[in-house]
């Protein structure tokens, strides 16, 4: 389970590797996107594999231990009629038969599956699946406790920073270990604003921290920012998706739509191929428009007759 010694600079997810020179890892967040109905966590899974995604992600809480005491009997109205906040917990989390389940199924679909726990048992809950990974959300970026189970488990742990400072996020990396982690730009506000996006701080992260790869976990609406994230260096996306940014629930506004997903996958990928080497270099498909087009008073049009740089 560990990461290779080779280059520090990368992480395993299962069978695949995520870093620079790797493909970019694209999850699909599903969190609670579902509303703890197994079919729409199939139909999320669907999307997630037919756009192209490489998994899709899932938040496991015990909500007994993550919903503090003094919110349990508060009564509030959701699409199941009028209940307290303890019952709600409950009822959009799945249980082992279910995440059995969505394991099968996204072995079926040939995509992998993990998810954000929020506190120690939901670690060890996670641990009966063999997942490829564990990730930290930003709001656990400060729990120690759990940062220290996840660093035992010897697994990739994707770790987002968002409402955290510098030092926060130091003191975390010093506690899950640098081995092992892949650190995730965000901004943690639903949907966030384009003028706090700050992406320029993907590059603040590679300076701090050259040995781990850095990702991009983005809550805005619109897909261009996530694309901007990738040309800056992210070595990993996630982005929640929705079956329908009007259902009922917290996360769907700034989720992206089985439509936009698409779209999402397939321009990482163009521009996967389009930021090359950085190598400057004469292409041979260009020789034919040299030869044509320049023109040098009395000379051969440089590099004409020879084989271009890399041939």
């Amino acid at each position: 389970m560990s990461n290779t010694a080779a280059n520090p600079r990368l992480r395993t997810f299962g069978s695949k590797t995520a870093g620079p020179g790797h493909p970019v890892y694209i999850t699909g967040e599903i969190g609670i996107n579902h509303n703890g109905d197994l079919e729409n966590a199939f139909a999320l899974i669907d999307v997630a594999a037919d756009a192209g995604c490489d998994a899709v992600k899932f938040q496991k809480r015990t909500p007994e231990i993550c919903t503090p005491r003094d919110q349990w009997d508060i009564e509030r109205d959701t699409p199941w009629g009028r209940m307290t906040y303890i019952d709600y917990r409950h009822r959009v989390e799945f249980g082992e038969s279910e995440y059995q389940a969505i394991s099968e199924h996204c072995a079926k679909r040939g995509i992998d599956w993990f998810a954000s726990p929020w506190d120690t048992e939901a670690v060890a809950f996670l641990e009966k699946f063999d997942v490829p990974a564990h990730k930290v959300a930003s709001a656990s970026l400060t729990d120690d406790e759990l940062l220290r189970a996840l660093r035992a488990t010897g697994r990739t742990v994707v770790l987002s920073t968002g409402m955290s400072t510098p030092k926060q996020i130091r003191h975390a990396v010093e506690v899950l270990g640098s081995d092992n982690i892949l650190l995730c730009h965000a901004t943690s506000t639903y949907p966030a604003k384009a003028e706090e996006l700050n992406l320029r701080v993907i590059n603040t992260l590679q300076a701090e921290y050259p040995n781990v790869p850095i990702g991009y976990s983005g809550h805005e609406t619109g897909l261009q920012t996530t694309l901007a994230a990738v040309a800056l260096g992210a070595t990993f996306v996630e982005r929640h998706i929705t079956l329908d940014r009007a259902m009922w629930g917290s996360d769907q506004a700034a989720s992206v739509e089985p439509q936009g997903l698409t779209r999402l996958v397939r321009d990482i990928r163009t521009i996967e191929q389009s930021l090359g080497d950085g190598v400057k270099k004469v292409y041979e498909s260009e020789l034919g428009p040299m030869k044509k087009l320049r023109r040098v008073a009395g000379v051969v049009a440089e590099g004409a007759d020879r084989e271009p740089a890399g041939v």
